[in-house]
């Protein structure tokens, strides 16, 4: 079951992060149910098995949290028997998928919170998480006016603005990423989701850099919003970038020339005015 997950996850290009270690951390629980002849074989056993889930997708930073809080409850304490960590592990799972479930929904309604009537808002690519957010302010009486960019080449972005369009209260817009300087000037903020920060780096879907740069050279704030274990202020997690296949940029042979497809880019944390998270609003 653990290497089918693994294969799947490596394959869940277009899920979010959140997703994606819900089902990594339920996939443990095979190891629940192995036997095993001591305990050390069973921290062993768990630990080759989440790193296997960690490297399916090593870009997710709520991946590498969540399995590393697992791997903790067995590595971190003084288990008298391998039924005790095991208890422990069922314990620490459960409880990761909640803080993951609770900690998206709580910085949506966070992010909801700091939109206003009126507001005209920039969005790239697909953020459930923004999504949300967008659809509670709407549920509360407030107009949005939301321009959203294809997030090109993977066109992620039209899944957002057809999205929208099914939301009453929100005027969805959509637009090529290269025309975001045309349209930031009558924005009030972006508002975009996360693949994670790292220390002084936040990295998202590739295009967000661009837009981030231009926006602050029209002072319009960039707004972030995930949930806190996307936030990784200390050692252990290195992003490493995705490179996709160079027929979703262009179906034609290259003749004479490479073609470049990287997933995410890298924004440097002085262009973000705030972090809206399950634990509040964070200043960089």
């Amino acid at each position: 079951m653990i290497d089918e997950t693994v294969a799947e996850i490596r394959d869940m290009q277009t899920h979010s992060s959140s997703v994606v270690a819900v089902k990594a951390a339920e996939a443990l629980r095979e190891v629940l149910d192995r036997e095993y002849p001591s305990l050390e074989e069973y921290v062993r056993d768990l630990e080759r098995n989440s790193q296997a889930l960690k490297r399916a997708q090593p870009s997710h930073a709520t991946l590498h949290t969540t399995q590393g809080q697992i791997q903790a409850s067995v590595t971190d304490v003084d288990h008298e028997d391998v039924a005790a960590a095991k208890a422990a592990t069922e314990d620490a799972i459960e409880a990761v998928v909640e803080q993951v479930e609770t900690g998206k929904r709580q910085a949506a309604e966070n992010a909801a919170d700091a939109l206003r009537d009126g507001d005209v808002v920039l969005t790239h690519d697909y953020s459930s998480t923004v999504l949300e957010a967008l659809e509670l302010a709407a549920a509360e009486g407030r107009h949005l006016e939301v321009y959203v960019t294809e997030a090109r080449p993977r066109y992620l972005g039209r899944k957002t603005a057809r999205t929208l369009a099914g939301i009453d209260r929100i005027e969805p817009n959509l637009l090529v990423d290269s025309a975001c300087g045309e349209v930031l000037p009558e924005c009030d903020r972006v508002m975009v989701g996360m693949d994670c920060i790292v220390e002084d780096t936040f990295y998202n879907r590739v295009g967000t850099f661009p837009i981030a740069a231009t926006a602050a050279e029209l002072a319009v704030p960039v707004t972030v919003v995930g949930a806190s274990t996307k936030v990784i202020d200390e050692g252990g997690f290195q992003f490493q970038n995705e490179y996709r296949p160079a027929s979703e940029v262009m179906l034609e042979p290259a003749d004479g020339f490479d073609i470049e497809n990287p997933a995410y880019d890298a924004t440097p944390m002085h262009l973000v005015d705030s972090v809206i998270t399950d634990e509040g609003t964070l200043s960089p």
